[in-house]
């Protein structure tokens, strides 16, 4: 790859930042990095960055697909609120099990983002103001189903997703894999990738070339839902609880941050699902690092606000090329 190429590598940004950030943790001590086995789990930082990561995860894969359309979702933190508050109030007030709260809670999901696509697509709503609607009432929501409480239930298949270990690794990242594996062959192996890049690309001209824009965005948008309702499950699963205001709260700008560090552009086009994996953890390895240096949680989104802009400006083309005129005049004095 010649160093042209190099540079132009989409993964190199979130690959570097988070090179960074291991580099910054080594400097403050190897104990970071430590791992340790009890009872067959493994335990540690680099775990708890990717189990803590896998909501983000979920998230980004399904923004990629929405903004690669030229789009966004604002109202991922709310949905992820209203699918852990409705499989709590079916497991724990309704006395309904896994196998008919965890299906609710996905179609609902899945209707919600389907929802947010028909106002792009029928209504002619601009994306960042029809997902704002479902953003604001999403929580009001979710308080109506929890009647505004913290809802604590116990189910062993949700305790398992959410707090469970298959092979000493947890289960939520088995989970991802899984679905970031699927995604990616069906990408490679059917044309749906190149008609969501040509939709983002240019919708119009997509238009005229036979594809279904408005289809493929509904598609799109009940994906995104639909992933955002499975890490709303995750996250309530984790705690045993469904709490409807803190639940998924700011996770939509997480999930933006990621695919933009990822390498996927907000005008839409070209997307790259395994950018958007390491922007979410990159995310998540900013946050745990902060924290262990004693960064309080107040101030902590200051520095890592700090480091998204230095990743994203490195991104940028305009960026790079002035400062490699910087750099090259200072050389010639």
């Amino acid at each position: 790859m010649s160093k042209r190429n190099w540079r132009e590598n989409p993964l190199i940004w979130p690959t570097a930042g988070l090179a960074l950030v291991v580099a910054f943790n080594l400097f403050f001590g190897a104990e970071f990095f430590s791992i340790s086995i009890q009872d067959g789990h493994l335990y540690g930082n680099l775990v708890d960055i990717l189990s803590q990561g896998a909501r983000v995860m979920l998230l980004s894969l399904g923004m990629t697909l929405v903004i690669a359309t030229g789009g966004v979702d604002l109202s991922v933190g709310a949905v992820m609120a209203i699918a852990g508050a409705l499989v709590a109030a079916l497991v724990e007030r309704a006395g309904l099990g896994f196998f008919v709260a965890f299906p609710a809670a996905m179609a609902v999901s899945m209707l919600l983002g389907v929802f947010n696509g028909s106002l792009v697509v029928f209504a002619r709503i601009q994306p960042i103001i029809a997902t704002l609607i479902l953003m604001v009432a999403g929580r009001g929501v979710a308080q109506l189903i929890t009647t505004s409480d913290v809802i604590i239930f116990e189910d062993p298949v949700l305790e398992f997703m959410g707090q469970g270990y298959l092979l000493g690794i947890p289960f939520s990242l088995w989970l991802v894999a899984a679905i970031f594996v699927g995604m990616v062959l069906l990408i490679r192996k059917t044309a749906i990738g190149l008609l969501i890049e040509a939709v983002g690309d240019n919708e119009n001209a997509s238009r005229f070339s036979g594809i279904n824009a408005s289809q493929l965005k509904l598609i799109v948008y009940g994906v995104c839902g639909l992933l955002a309702g499975l890490a709303g499950v995750l996250e309530a699963a984790s705690l045993s609880a469904a709490d409807p205001i803190k639940s998924g709260e700011l996770r939509e700008l997480d999930a933006i941050f990621a695919v933009v560090i990822g390498g996927t552009a907000l005008t839409g086009g070209r997307f790259l699902l395994l950018g958007s994996i390491l922007g979410a953890i990159l995310l998540q390895a900013l946050t745990v690092t902060l924290y262990n240096v004693g960064v309080p949680a107040a101030v902590a989104p200051v520095p890592k606000a700090i480091v998204i802009v230095a990743v994203c400006l490195l991104q940028a083309p305009r960026f790079r090329t002035q400062i490699s005129k910087i750099v090259g005049l200072r050389r010639g004095k």
